[in-house]
């Protein structure tokens, strides 16, 4: 099960299920217990958006 706190409110998502985060919307992905998750976003997204970490993606991979 992971949960997404999605600015004033937090979404819950179940093995099997698809959750869409609406464009523009902050969010953290998070787990009570490891997992396997799809990410899936727009070419040109940056991973950890504006906060430029050691945690940003190197590459704009195509899958």
């Amino acid at each position: 099960m992971g949960r997404w706190p999605l600015g004033d409110r937090e979404v819950t998502v179940k093995a099997g299920e698809l959750y869409v985060i609406p464009r523009g919307v902050e969010h953290i992905t998070r787990a009570s217990q490891e997992c396997q998750a799809l990410l899936i976003e727009p070419r040109g997204i940056v991973n950890t958006g504006n906060s430029g970490r050691d945690l940003t993606a190197p590459n704009d991979e195509w899958v």
